[in-house]
């Protein structure tokens, strides 16, 4: 799937007002436990002190700004936290929230592909209605991931954007500019990782990659050739004897 990206909403004093359920699966914090505290609850021995200290001065400075500093989860276990974040100004330009994204870099060892750890991303979310923006961007996600609705072969934009009472035109507007690219080929990433779990899996066996395909939201066959290669940048039967052969 998509990496999980937590997105941190504090106030201007940066106490927290609301984080994102990817957020709980990295750090095992429920919005409960956090909301009215600060981020700093995520810092513990290993903190780097000078990677504190520069966030810190951003902070006041009311800057964008990068970093990647060691944090704690909930259950004491260090993680290396590559973050970006955003001041929030109002309509009259007063500083009215911090919004900050977030990746577990031990298992994002590159956030080149991801447009929300892009620092020169200067989209809405410097604003109130860019927050919005992120939060049903994640509604979109934690939606796909819970109901698995790419295994549709029909869903449709409208099918998702009634679900989450929004929208086709803003909804698509989301997605392109969160995600990176248009709202297929956000669905097919799902139906693609959908393909990958199968195909290596000893219960789907008896049955052709394009039969696989079939149950993972695909019509076509040589639309889903294509788009595997697109997203992989393998084929399917490369990338089985990659993971049967690692070292070969």
């Amino acid at each position: 799937m998509l990496p999980n990206i937590a997105v941190i909403l504090t106030d201007a004093q940066r106490k927290i007002l609301w984080v994102n359920e990817d957020f709980t699966e990295i750090t095992g914090y429920t919005l409960t436990e956090v909301i009215g505290r600060k981020p700093s609850l995520l810092q513990g021995p290993k903190t780097e002190r000078e990677a504190i200290a520069r966030i810190r001065r951003s902070l006041e400075h009311k800057v964008p700004f990068k970093e990647e500093i060691t944090n704690y989860r909930k259950n004491g276990e260090p993680y290396l936290c590559k973050l970006v974040i955003h001041p929030v100004f109002n309509r009259h330009q007063e500083l009215s929230n911090f919004i900050a994204f977030e990746v577990d870099g031990d298992v994002v060892k590159d956030t080149g592909h991801i447009p929300l750890l892009q620092l020169e991303e200067k989209y809405s979310s410097s604003s109130l209605k860019g927050v919005e923006e992120v939060k049903l961007y994640f509604r979109v996600k934690t939606l796909l991931e819970e109901e698995k609705l790419y295994l549709d072969p029909d869903l449709s934009l409208k099918d998702v954007a009634d679900k989450l009472h929004t929208n086709t035109k803003y909804l698509s507007q989301v997605v392109n500019h969160h995600a990176g690219c248009n709202f297929q080929h956000f669905i097919n990433i799902y139906r693609i990782e959908e393909v990958k779990a199968k195909i290596t899996d000893d219960d789907f066996r008896n049955l052709t990659l394009f039969g696989i395909a079939l149950q993972c939201g695909f019509k076509n066959k040589s639309t889903f050739y294509k788009v595997f290669k697109e997203i992989t940048g393998q084929t399917p039967k490369q990338f089985i004897k990659v993971k049967e052969c690692p070292n070969a």
